[in-house]
């Protein structure tokens, strides 16, 4: 077994434990520094606001696009969730200074949550198994607490009931705020109970989440890819974008041509 093998599988393992995973060092300073330029063009055509939630921001900029199927994080992804995969939903979330709370048209901070439908997916045993993980990639300083950063409950993706917090409502004992430096990034199951905090430094949160999930489930805030993103696709691309043979039944039972992923998988 190769090292590259043996971190991956120690990675998975963790994931598996706890719900969610810190990997540090993923992009490098220059793919950071291009990342927040790209954020910047992109900021410069929105109204002002304490926070902003853009979803789809892989069509918005080439180089937001350039992270749907990003190296260094995808073979973790593929030995988590299978090779059966999808991209799911992309999503630019900035946080300005707000030591006073105040509300945005989005979300400037959100409480204890798993994600997913409405009605919630059916559960065994009172648990929700894991349908997709989110990379939240970090571009700006997260080194510290309470500037923006999202907080999970470690292992809470085996619950059965909802977190029973403090008196605020708020805290949780186990709680856990990830921290981080540029180009770190960690991913989380969309089981794991987790909550996004209002900034109260005087640095604004910058990070992007890329969602991935089963080649059955539907993308939440795209149809079908744009020609743009399509152009020069590479086929792990292709096929996380859900650019398939037009058979539909491909997307429950794919061949081994629908889904050249397989190949980053350990034990395929």
């Amino acid at each position: 077994m190769s090292l590259q093998e043996e971190v991956i599988r120690a990675q998975v393992d963790q994931f598996e434990r706890d719900g969610y995973l810190v990997v540090p060092d993923v992009l490098s300073s220059e793919k950071v520094d291009r990342l927040n330029a790209a954020i910047d063009e992109v900021l410069a055509e929105e109204e002002p606001s304490v926070a902003h939630n853009i979803y789809h921001c892989i069509d918005r900029h080439p180089e937001l696009a350039s992270l749907i199927d990003e190296p260094t994080i995808l073979p973790l992804v593929v030995n988590i969730l299978g090779y059966n995969i999808q991209f799911f939903i992309s999503n630019l979330s900035v946080r300005y200074p707000n030591p006073d709370d105040q509300q945005a048209q989005t979300w400037a901070s959100i409480n204890w949550h798993q994600d997913g439908p409405n009605p919630h997916f059916p559960k065994v045993d009172g648990a929700i198994s894991l349908y997709y993980l989110r990379v939240a990639y970090i571009l700006s300083d997260l080194t510290e607490p309470d500037r923006g950063n999202t907080k999970v409950i470690p292992g809470s993706h085996r619950w059965g009931r909802s977190p029973q917090t403090g008196e605020d409502g708020l805290t949780h004992r186990d709680e856990v705020q990830i921290c981080g430096k540029p180009g770190d990034a960690f991913l989380f199951g969309q089981n794991t109970w987790h909550s996004g905090l209002p900034n109260r430094s005087q640095y604004t949160r910058r990070q992007l989440l890329y969602g991935y999930g089963y080649l059955w489930m539907r993308p939440m805030d795209y149809s079908t890819p744009s020609e743009a993103l399509l152009k020069d696709a590479s086929p792990y691309r292709r096929q996380l974008l859900g650019a398939l043979e037009d058979n539909p039944l491909r997307y429950y039972l794919p061949t081994d041509d629908n889904v050249p992923l397989k190949a980053l998988h350990l034990d395929a």
